[in-house]
């Protein structure tokens, strides 16, 4: 019986997520910006009452989406507020199964593509200003306080941003993190080979006018009062003051895989002794990859991207003799819920 039952459960969880007593809404729309021409796409979940027929939501031939009713009428009431950042090249709908989750639980759930650092906008100029990610979160947080009508109204004092990757970085600034472009250069001069150092390069913030000055900068959102960081890059860059007076509590969460180019010994576990201890959970995941904390594949995902972009398909891997995806991201929605709820 074993066998069939493990297989049942498998089944349960790699199923789009939709409760029928819980309903979901969603919406996209876009936030202007004249100033800076950078105009942000913002996906947002939200809890709705809804009786239409949800749709998939994020859903393609790579991966597996999730089931909200698109623009349906918000629940009354107030709602805590989560802000999700996304990875380097990534976009809003990777952390769709987290967004969903919190959504069916309560909370308002905004996720943005950040311009020049999503696989929907490249361009270098974009990327080059990577000071601007953390101030897009607080544009979202903006967006969604002043406009309760589409969404639902926003509990000012529960705010919280949650981050992956470079969406980890970006929610630790926007927590009250300050990033030191000169302690970070020291350190890739020693570890040349961390993938922070090599996306760092690429996006070459550095290779603008102003570029070190913005990025000293403090960044922070002082209605942010909780983060999480999954498996993020580019810490070592934060200084060890700002980080022991980080003025909000931090939940840091580490893929265990080990890795070469992102060990968690280098990033997410030297971050977090940095942190305060009576405010900060650090918890290692020791079957999770960098990529578990991605929407799941889809069989035949891997080749599918191998065949676009040779090496791309490890996306779809997560550690040897791992749980399956879905398993390992219902104890990242455990962790993040009960986190937020204390």
């Amino acid at each position: 019986m074993k066998a069939p039952l493990a297989a049942l459960l498998l089944m349960c969880l790699s199923a789009p997520a939709f409760a029928a007593d819980n309903p979901i809404g969603f919406q996209t729309t876009t936030l202007p910006d004249t100033l800076n021409s950078r105009p942000l796409e913002m996906a947002v979940w939200y809890p709705a009452a809804a009786t239409a027929k949800p749709k998939l939501i994020a859903d393609n031939v790579v991966f597996i989406g999730v089931l909200a009713v698109p623009d349906a009428a918000p629940t009354p009431g107030k709602h805590p507020l989560v802000v999700l950042s996304h990875g380097y090249g990534g976009n809003w709908g990777k952390q769709a199964w987290l967004a969903s989750a919190l959504a069916q639980q309560g909370y308002i759930v905004a996720a943005v593509n950040h311009p020049g650092t999503t696989s929907q906008d490249r361009s270098a100029q974009a990327a080059a200003e990577l000071w601007q990610r953390p101030r897009d979160l607080s544009r979202a947080i903006d967006a969604l306080l002043a406009q309760p009508e589409p969404f639902g109204a926003v509990d000012s004092d529960r705010i919280a941003v949650v981050g992956h990757s470079l969406g980890g970085w970006t929610v630790m600034e926007t927590a009250g993190a300050r990033f030191d472009p000169a302690l970070f250069a020291r350190d890739c001069s020693a570890h040349p080979t961390l993938v922070a150092c090599t996306a760092y390069r690429e996006m070459n913030p550095e290779g603008t006018a102003t570029g070190k000055e913005k990025l000293a900068e403090d960044l922070s959102d002082k209605r942010v009062s909780a983060v999480v960081s999954l498996d993020l890059g580019l810490s070592r860059g934060f200084t060890d003051a700002s980080l022991a007076a980080l003025p909000v509590r931090a939940l840091v969460i580490a893929a265990g895989l080990p890795s070469a180019d992102l060990p968690a010994q280098m990033e997410s576990a030297d971050m977090a002794k940095r942190l305060p201890k009576a405010s900060t959970q650090y918890v290692e995941i020791r079957d999770a990859s960098h990529f578990s904390f991605m929407s799941q594949c889809k069989p035949g995902a891997a080749a599918i991207l191998d065949a676009d972009v040779p090496g791309d398909g490890i996306i779809c891997q997560d550690g040897k003799d791992a749980r399956p995806r879905p398993v390992i991201q219902q104890q990242v929605i455990t962790l993040i819920s009960e986190f937020l709820a204390r």
